[in-house]
C-alpha cells in the first residue's frame, strides 16, 4: 500500500505532461493552419545529380531553429533519402510523404549544429533554405555518412546558382 500512492502520483504526473505536450503539439498545427499545401513530386524527375541517406531532422521557421513546422508533416524527424535534381532538392522521407523543394524555391544551403531538438557535431547538419509562398523555411538534413556532406552542398550550391530565384521572376 506504501508504493500504491507515490506510482498513482507519478503516473498522473505523466498522464498531465502528456496531455499538454498533445495540447501544444495541437496549438502549434492550428497556428500554422495558413502555411501553403507543399509542392507536389514532378512526375518525371531528370537523374539526381547527388543521392545521400542520412536523416531528415525538421522543417523550421527561417533563421528560429526552434520553431518547428508542425503541418503535412513536416515537424516528423525520420530516416531519409536526399537528392538533388534539376528541378529540385526531394526529400524521400521513410513513414511520411516526400518532400519536394523546387529549385526556384531554393534561397540557400549551408551547415548547423542543431535544429528543434537534433544537435550534433559543429556544422554536422546540412541545412536548405527554401520558400513557401511567402514564408521562409530552413529543413535540416544529416547525413549518414560524413563524407557525404561537402559533395551535397556543392551539388546544393550549384542547383542555387543555375536556377532563376522566384523573387527574380516576379520582379521583386
Amino acid at each position: 500500500m506504501d508504493r500504491i500512492l507515490p506510482g498513482v502520483l507519478v503516473l498522473s504526473a505523466a498522464v498531465v505532461v502528456f496531455a499538454l505536450f498533445a495540447l501544444g503539439w495541437r496549438n502549434r498545427l492550428k497556428r500554422q493552419s495558413d502555411v501553403e499545401r507543399l509542392p507536389t513530386v514532378p512526375e518525371r524527375l531528370s537523374p539526381a545529380g547527388i543521392v545521400a541517406e542520412g536523416q531528415y531532422v525538421a522543417t523550421t521557421t527561417a533563421g528560429d531553429w526552434l520553431d518547428r513546422i508542425a503541418v503535412q508533416g513536416l515537424g516528423f524527424r525520420g530516416n531519409a533519402e536526399l537528392s538533388v535534381h534539376p528541378e529540385g532538392v526531394l526529400f524521400d522521407r521513410a513513414g511520411n510523404d516526400p518532400l519536394f523543394v523546387p529549385a526556384d524555391a531554393v534561397t540557400e544551403c549551408r551547415t548547423a549544429s542543431g535544429m528543434a531538438g537534433k544537435f550534433v557535431e559543429k556544422d554536422g547538419l546540412v541545412v536548405v533554405s527554401w520558400k513557401l509562398g511567402e514564408r521562409e523555411l530552413d529543413t535540416g538534413f544529416r547525413t549518414k555518412q560524413a563524407a557525404d556532406k561537402q559533395p551535397l552542398l556543392e551539388a546544393l550550391q550549384e542547383l542555387i546558382s543555375a536556377a532563376p530565384q522566384a523573387d527574380a521572376d516576379s520582379g521583386k
